[in-house]
């Protein structure tokens, strides 16, 4: 700016001299001093001993999420350099991210520390790269400013959106969890695991009576029991075309993604073992059932990259694959969004499961259809888009009722209600000892 202004200074200058001639000399007096001090300050400009920055951010991010970034600048001034300087940094961030509070300006003394923070929000899963830092810095006296690129590359890992698992583990502490829509069913004495002796109460069925125990200590002493663990659920998990569907910020795929992870991590809370097999994708991942919390990290570590595919999905090979893989009879929850067209392939295929496993269809459906039910008609043109909404929807309930009348449990949500859905309907099935 100051370089601007003093070029048009001497613009100004030289036009009175054009006119005054006897004044030439003014004007190389004021040329030679403008030179001097832009070299000069150009100079110093270049002459700085030290500039770096450092990037402070996490390993893994969570999608969807904001996370905060810091930067950590310093500056050593060299033996003509300022002693305080005035910089623009601008973070390369990754590319599928957006941000918030960049470019920053900071003013830096010498052999002192500058910090800024900015927030990200990734909205792609899988490995991403900070490329570098982009600093803008003006010189001492404001006629140069220096483009100025450090390499500071980082790497990191973005993960689903396991926010809705800290919640979930927050609210279970606090007894809380119908803040969430998660309905925790007791059925006392309705388990299959046998779990404690207690004091007999009224209502106690007559088999629950223990009668050794009664005889023993001469009063009536009923036997608890709790739901079986130890058991397997497994999810078979759509990659196709239809999951890259996107109704906000996420596609109908990380939308099933969370709440896969969701239920792995209630379902490991109970006891039972958690696996996953995807189909509808060129390269297959199959992740074996497993107990223990610490699954919850492998099945992140094995998801984090899973991305979905224009891929038509073939269900009946999916299942034919699962079936040779899963032998012990488990509880298969299928994920995919289902069309009109797809429906016999996937019967015949949910029958075959069906023979040896508990299934659950979880179909995703568009949150643009309920829109367009909820909105007013203004117009032929709404009209018709209404009636053909409504078409469509009586077709689906069709096909979802043929599906229940063939024996088929299903659920069919938008997908922001598909992660608390699930986990009500895996609990109803342990709490009625149906696996």
């Amino acid at each position: 700016m100051n370089l601007f202004i003093l070029l048009v200074l001497l613009s100004f200058l030289g036009a009175l001299v054009s006119v005054w001639g006897e004044f030439v000399w003014l004007w190389n007096i004021s040329l030679l001093l403008s030179s001097i001090i832009v070299t000069v300050d150009l100079f110093r400009l270049y002459g700085m001993k030290a500039f770096w920055v450092e990037r402070q951010s996490p390993g893994k991010m969570s999608l969807g999420l904001w996370h905060d970034i810091k930067l950590t600048i310093h500056y050593e001034s060299g033996r003509f350099s300022a002693e305080e300087i005035r910089v623009k940094v601008f973070d390369l961030y990754p590319v599928n991210c957006e941000f918030r509070y960049l470019p920053q300006q900071l003013t830096l003394k010498s052999s002192e520390w500058g910090c800024l923070d900015y927030q990200l929000k990734p909205l792609k899963r899988g490995n991403e790269l900070f490329q570098g830092v982009q600093c803008l810095i003006d010189s001492p006296w404001r006629f140069w400013l220096r483009n100025h690129y450090i390499n500071e590359q980082t790497s990191t890992m973005v993960y689903p959106n396991f926010a809705a698992i800290s919640q979930y583990a927050l609210l279970a502490t606090e007894n809380r969890l119908s803040q969430l829509g998660i309905r925790k069913i007791r059925r006392r004495g309705e388990g299959m695991d046998f779990n404690q002796l207690r004091e007999y109460r009224e209502g106690d069925p007559l088999r629950q009576i223990d009668w050794k125990a009664t005889s023993r200590i001469r009063k009536l002493i009923s036997r608890e029991y709790q739901d079986e663990k130890d058991q397997e659920i497994l999810f078979l998990l759509d990659c196709g075309r239809r999951m890259l569907s996107q109704d906000d910020e996420l596609s109908h795929f990380d939308h099933t993604l969370n709440a896969m992870l969701l239920l792995s991590y209630v379902a490991l809370h109970q006891g039972d073992a958690v696996g996953f097999n995807t189909f509808g994708t060129k390269s297959q991942r199959w992740f074996p059932a497993r107990k223990g919390m610490a699954t919850i990290q492998s099945l992140l570590n094995n998801v984090y990259d899973l991305h979905a595919h224009a891929i038509t999905p073939d269900y009946t090979k999916a299942v034919t694959q699962l079936l040779l893989r899963q032998k012990k009879r488990a509880l298969i929850i299928v994920l995919t969004n289902l069309r009109d067209e797809d429906s016999h392939d996937l019967l015949n295929a949910l029958q075959l499961l069906k023979r040896k496993h508990l299934v659950i269809l979880a179909s995703l459906k568009e949150q643009a259809l309920e829109k367009v039910m909820s909105q007013p008609v203004n117009d032929f043109s709404e009209a018709l888009t209404l009636a053909s909404t409504c078409d469509y929807q009586e077709q689906r309930k069709k096909m979802f009722d043929n599906l229940y009348a063939r024996g088929v449990n299903y659920l069919d949500v938008t997908p922001d209600l598909l992660a608390v859905r699930l986990v009500n309907r895996y609990l109803d099935i342990k709490s009625s000892g149906q696996l």
